[in-house]
């Protein structure tokens, strides 16, 4: 068995499109995963497959047949790659969509009390709470996040949950710093001070990584959003818990009892998403000696994870002769440079440089990154450090420590 990623990159990054060119730019090194990852050439496909096909299901052909078997299959799919046995999977517009459908329901369906949220979550889930805790007659509560380690802690939760606490949201990784949480603990906390609250995790940022298991988590809602995840844009994902199913939302008078989903969907959708779970599922058999779907989503999961520390790990202290950005005396790395939350994303800013101005550079150099600034996604976290932007270099298993050494040298030569 293979012991790292590395040792089939070249195979694994034929899988996907545009892997080291952009059809606009040209040749170029892709560091903009986090604004949405690479797709995969399966997705593609099938997405070109799905959309050509007339028929709709529910109806007496075999063209509809084979659509509610690919939409079974994806369902399936999901359950194995979420860990879940119970609740449902939800297919929606988008990831942020669907974090307001679950709000609002789980706000509008509680007792009067607390909306718990931090200032670490990107705005689909605060935007969503702020505006449905006041329609339900909630109080909206903010945690403040650890600006220093650029996360947020079970501590941190502990200081304002009470018992009349009714929803609370989480984000799994955060696509501005790159942090990850310690989810498991998290909840841990808000269920010993309210067992019944409705818990609702953003896992948009977090998916692309792997390593889900909901079943472990004791939470009401997980979503993410298939386009960071080697899928395409045009739809979300969301599994819902039976608990959460039930509660009065929208959806047709006399139609099917718990149904979530409005409209007739897009197999394409489902058929695209059931792609990205086979790719997790080949990844896996690479590293683990088991026919076992779950087992070879996991170990996709663990090699990840290992082979993005690697490339974070690179840019940071640096590789080869290169310097790395925290040998920088002027370079500022957001949560610091020793973070062993990271997941596969680095944000900095150097004094003395525009951000933006540097973002250019890089691209004249082939190397695609992304600017944050102080706006409504990112303020939360930039405003406390009396930062107006900062540079997002987000990395996916797919890249190599090669295309760091491209990035490196580049900042080398633009900083002199």
């Amino acid at each position: 068995m293979q012991e790292n990623l590395s040792e089939i990159l070249d195979s694994l990054r034929d899988k996907f499109e545009n892997i080291d060119t952009c059809p606009f730019q040209g040749e170029r090194v892709f560091f903009e995963n986090a604004g949405g990852a690479l797709t995969l050439k399966s997705v593609s496909e099938a997405s070109k497959r799905y959309a050509a096909i007339p028929d709709n299901q529910g109806r007496a052909n075999p063209a509809s047949a084979e659509l509610v078997n690919i939409i079974a299959k994806a369902r399936a799919d999901l359950r194995v790659f979420f860990n879940c046995e119970d609740g449902q999977i939800v297919f929606g517009e988008s990831g942020t969509e669907l974090l307001f459908r679950l709000i609002s329901a789980a706000c509008l369906g509680s007792q009067s009390g607390k909306v718990l949220g931090s200032s670490f979550e990107h705005p689909a889930t605060r935007s969503a709470c702020i505006r449905w805790a006041k329609i339900a007659g909630h109080e909206y509560i903010n945690i403040p996040h650890n600006s220093e380690t650029g996360s947020v802690t079970a501590d941190d939760y502990a200081k304002y949950l009470t018992p009349d606490t009714r929803v609370a949201t989480v984000l799994h990784t955060s696509p501005v710093t790159g942090m990850g949480v310690d989810l498991h603990e998290i909840i841990k906390t808000i269920r010993e001070v309210a067992p019944q609250c409705f818990i609702i995790v953003d896992g948009i940022q977090h998916a692309a990584h792997g390593r889900i298991g909901i079943d472990s988590y004791d939470i009401d809602g997980y979503v993410i959003s298939p386009y960071k995840v080697f899928s395409r844009h045009g739809y979300g994902v969301a599994w819902i818990s039976e608990r959460l199913t039930i509660l009065p939302h929208d959806c047709l008078v006399g139609g099917p009892e718990g149904n979530w989903e409005l409209g007739t969907r897009d197999t394409g959708a489902y058929a695209t998403m059931s792609k990205v779970i086979d790719y997790f599922e080949w990844l896996g058999g690479h590293f683990i000696d088991s026919s076992d779907q779950r087992e070879r989503i996991v170990a996709a999961g663990n090699a990840i994870h290992d082979h993005e520390k690697s490339l974070t790990e690179a840019m940071i202290f640096g590789t080869g002769n290169l310097p790395g950005l925290a040998d920088y005396p002027d370079i500022t790395i957001l949560g610091g440079a020793e973070n062993p939350a990271r997941e596969g994303l680095v944000s900095f800013w150097k004094d003395g440089f525009d951000s933006a101005e540097l973002v250019q550079a890089l691209s004249e150099h082939g190397i695609r990154v992304h600017i944050r600034r102080d706006d409504h996604y990112s303020g939360t976290i930039l405003t406390p450090l009396g930062r107006k932007d900062c540079i997002r270099v987000s990395m996916c298993h797919y890249n190599s420590v090669h295309e760091v050494a491209r990035f490196l040298s580049a900042i080398k030569v633009i900083t002199g």
